[in-house]
Parts: structure tokens; sequence; C-alpha cells
């Protein structure tokens, strides 16, 4: 749909890496990859965002192909019937679903090593954030300082993140 030469798609992340700073999308309509700048994801709240993410975006066909110049909304990957996270078999699941989104910032994450760790604001423990919560979550990588919104719940591994949100989500 063409309104004022901006296109509304909907569609998914064919991939993105935030070392490179972009990515491409891939319309529902079909059409060329439409690509994903990290500024205009920056600009959502986001630095990073997980394949196979849902998307709904705005975009203009411009000279160099297709570009997103606004995201609108972010739906993490389907979840393909994985098993749930080993750290979370023994809890029960109304305590996840209790927990609230606290504002956090990221202390260091380590995609390599598949975990990392973020502070909530005005309280000293560390949170562990495991990738897998991350992907779920609609996340590929979280960076140093990057200030994000987390629920945290009480687990095997100490304070955990169940979940991770963009920044505004907290607001």
């Amino acid at each position: 749909m063409i309104v004022e030469d901006v296109l509304l798609v909907r569609g998914s992340v064919k991939w993105f890496d935030p070392v490179k700073g972009f990515g491409f999308v891939v319309a529902d309509t079909g059409g060329p990859d439409i690509l994903l700048h990290a500024n205009v994801l920056r600009n959502f709240g986001q630095n990073s965002i997980a394949d196979g993410a849902r998307i709904e975006l705005s975009a203009q066909i411009t000279e160099r192909g297709v570009q997103a110049i606004e995201v609108l909304e972010i739906e993490p990957p389907v979840n393909t019937g994985e098993p749930a996270l080993a750290d979370f078999e023994d809890i029960d699941p109304a305590i996840i679903a209790a927990a609230t989104l606290e504002a956090a910032r990221v202390k260091w994450f380590d995609k390599s090593k598949g975990f990392g760790f973020a502070n909530v604001y005005g309280k000293d423990d560390d949170v562990f954030v495991h990738i897998e919560v991350l992907r779920r979550s609609g996340f590929a990588d979280l960076q140093p300082g990057e200030a994000v919104a987390i629920k945290v719940i009480d687990g095997k591994r100490g304070r955990m993140a169940t979940e991770v949100c963009s920044w505004e989500s907290a607001i």
C-alpha cells in the first residue's frame, strides 16, 4: 500500500547484524528485500532484532532499493514448539507471568557465550540474561550500557530475566 510515497509493510526479519549496522526484511506481500538500518531500529528503542521476528514498518522506494524509514511494531519470533528453557522448568508459570517490567541497563552480554548480565535501576544485584530469553523476546544481541526493560524472577541462577523489552516499554 502506497501512502504519499510511503509503503506500510508487514513482514519478517530475514537477518540483522548489529556489527554491520543493517539487515533485511522480507515483506509478506513479496517483492524486493527491505533494508533495515541500525539507526531506524534504534529510533524504535532497540539495537538488535532476532532473525524471524515479525515487524511492521514504513518504507520508501529509493534509487538504491526499498529502505525502512520507521519501525512501528516488533513481535518476537514465533515459538516453534521448542522446550521451555531448563532454567524455568521448576518455576511456577504464574510466578513468571506475574513478573513486572523493570528499567535496567546491560552490564555485559556475550553472544558467543550465550548469556550476560544487567542491573535493574536502584538495585545492586546482577540479573542473568540468557540468549534464549533474548531471542524469544525479539532481540539478537545486547550492548554494554544499553537501556532495556526486563521481567525478573528469582531462579536457579539467582535473579534471572524472563523477558527483555525495549527501553520505551518501561516508561
